[in-house]
């Protein structure tokens, strides 16, 4: 089937997002592409791990997280994980304007989450606990505000999707930028699930 051809409900795929060579190569970039994103928050999380005692007189993990604030954080990014299945689900069905809707809520969610991590940030460095501060902290920045980069961009490349298609509709071209963009965000939340067990959780029980 041609990508330029007219598509209904019930011409369109069950598998939109590999009908097509262009969008089986997507789909094979992206997991090359994951790797190597896999290969840098491992080394991370190795490097936070090796560093998290040396507070350099500085406030221990369990002294400074804040974990009401960021359990509200983690809530809210679960759930957009789960909105973004929503949204997969409707572009499967052909329903464009249901798909856009669950990305948007996707956004908002994520946008949300977003906006905790910098108040977070915002009232820990208000404390003195700089990035500087000790070697502790610039590995606790670095993880998590790498992060938090990435979930920035995983917004911004879910919002220039749904401007950019807002007015072509639901196509074989564009379906699988969707379907990996969504599978981008699965990825972000997996890591931040990671983060909170490794470097909040265990934080908090030394």
């Amino acid at each position: 089937m041609h990508v330029e051809e007219k598509l209904t409900a019930e011409t369109f795929p069950a598998s939109p997002e590999k009908a097509t060579l262009e969008g089986k190569n997507k789909f094979l970039g992206f997991w090359l592409f994951l790797g190597g994103e896999t290969v840098l928050f491992a080394s991370l999380f190795a490097t936070y791990l090796a560093l998290r005692d040396k507070t350099a007189g500085g406030p221990s993990a369990e002294e400074l997280f804040r974990m009401p604030l960021v359990f509200v954080a983690t809530m809210l990014l679960l759930t957009s994980s789960l909105t973004s299945v929503y949204a997969i689900y409707h572009m499967k069905n052909f329903d464009f304007k249901k798909m856009q809707l669950w990305f948007g809520v996707t956004v908002l969610l994520g946008a949300g989450f977003l906006g905790l991590e910098i108040f977070e940030f915002n009232e820990y460095v208000r404390e003195g606990h700089v990035f500087t501060k000790s070697a502790f902290a610039s590995s606790f920045y670095t993880l998590v505000g790498t992060h938090g980069a990435h979930v920035a961009f995983g917004l911004l490349w879910i919002v220039t999707l749904m401007i950019r298609n807002a007015k072509r509709g639901l196509n074989l071209y564009n379906a699988p930028k969707f379907y990996v963009a969504s599978l981008y965000w699965h990825f972000i939340d997996v890591v931040w699930v990671f983060i909170f067990t490794v470097v909040y959780l265990m934080g908090m029980v030394g």
